[in-house]
């Protein structure tokens, strides 16, 4: 570990002389760059700095403490060490953390997909209450959140909502979102008080640039129909809704949100882009199925990630056993203490999966 953090220090250091160089300076292309790489191992140069100088404080405190006759001089030095040595441990849990390779995609934007699955009408319903959720967490962190396409239910439910929420991080703290979420609760249209159980489909996917994944024009068919919903009088009159297949992998997204054509074009491509890439993501997460063990959660939508219990107001995440019996807070975008929680536990499983390897 020691001998990858003295390289990393001296990366650290030619980036910090590279940034003061006319040649870097006068690149605005290449400064960015040389900064952005600059500031990715700061932190962890600035720990392993710090761990250098509490090395050295526990061998001049444990020196002072195997020379020193006066006692009084003696004791403090004891305290002295005890207090270096418990700060050496917590810096060096910090390291191993900083350590573990980031996911490339932490500080994209997402596009977020969130589908009715099985339980009619009462599916569709707390699909929007789940848009609702995601929507006043974003409120919290001071994110945008944009609708793209919307699908209604006749009982005023969401059969389906896609929406690309921008800010600083977002995937990072949403990714483990992805899979089935369950509810249980009494339906308004239950009338002899029974527990229903109903399921809804949530996909996080990491937008993604042209220089990410590369879309050929030739592989696309663009065709464009009449909008249907709210929207005024041109509604049914102008062919501004846009569908477009991507005829390699039959992917098809619709957009019909915005009154112009070339700007649902522009909100289909991103939404495509982002389906497209996490296509490849998968097969390369396949070939390495190790790996994907130890990304449960990620990308298999066929598992219930977690159960919201109305009746009991209990929200359980079966993943890694966490239960809260706030689910009235959840539901109002609370989500903090459950998004914390999973990135906590994935990221020990990393630590482990990285001792082994050391191992």
């Amino acid at each position: 570990m020691f001998e990858r953090l003295d390289q990393i220090e001296k990366k650290y250091e030619e980036l910090t002389k590279a940034l003061s160089s006319p040649e870097v300076i006068g690149d605005s292309s290449k400064f960015q760059k040389t900064a952005k790489a600059h500031s990715e191992v700061a932190e962890i140069v600035e720990k392993y700095r710090e761990y250098k100088d509490l090395k050295r404080g526990i061998e001049e405190s444990k020196a002072m403490v195997a020379e020193e006759t006066d006692a009084d001089l003696r004791a403090y030095a004891q305290e002295e060490l005890t207090r270096l040595e418990e700060r050496m441990a917590a810096t060096d849990a910090d390291l191993k953390v900083l350590l573990i390779p980031k996911d490339p995609n932490d500080e994209k934007n997402v596009v977020l997909e969130i589908r009715a699955g099985t339980g009619g009408d009462e599916a569709t319903l707390f699909a929007a209450e789940m848009f609702r959720m995601y929507t006043r967490y974003a409120e919290t962190q001071r994110w945008k959140v944009e609708v793209l396409s919307t699908s209604e239910s006749g009982v005023g439910g969401l059969k389906e909502v896609i929406a690309i929420i921008e800010g600083k991080g977002v995937f990072s703290k949403l990714k483990y979102e992805s899979g089935v979420h369950r509810v249980q609760r009494v339906p308004a249209t239950e009338q002899q008080g029974r527990v229903h159980t109903s399921a809804v489909t949530v996909a996080v996917l990491p937008e993604v640039e042209d220089v990410d994944i590369k879309i050929e024009a030739k592989d696309l068919r663009i065709d464009t129909f009449c909008s249907s919903g709210p929207g005024g009088q041109s509604v049914n009159t102008t062919y501004s809704a846009v569908r477009i297949t991507h005829i390699p992998t039959n992917t098809v997204v619709s957009c019909q949100d915005e009154k112009s054509q070339i700007k649902n074009r522009e909100k289909g491509m991103r939404v495509l882009r982002a389906r497209l890439y996490e296509m490849e993501m998968d097969k390369q997460q396949q070939a390495l199925a190790k790996e994907r063990k130890a990304q449960v959660g990620t990308g298999d939508r066929s598992e219930k990630i977690r159960t919201y219990n109305f009746p009991q107001n209990r929200m359980t995440d079966h993943r890694i056993g966490l239960t809260l019996h706030q689910l009235s807070d959840v539901m109002d975008g609370k989500l903090g203490a459950v998004l914390d929680a999973l990135s906590n536990h994935y990221q020990s499983e990393k630590l482990k999966s990285q001792a082994e390897v050391v191992a």
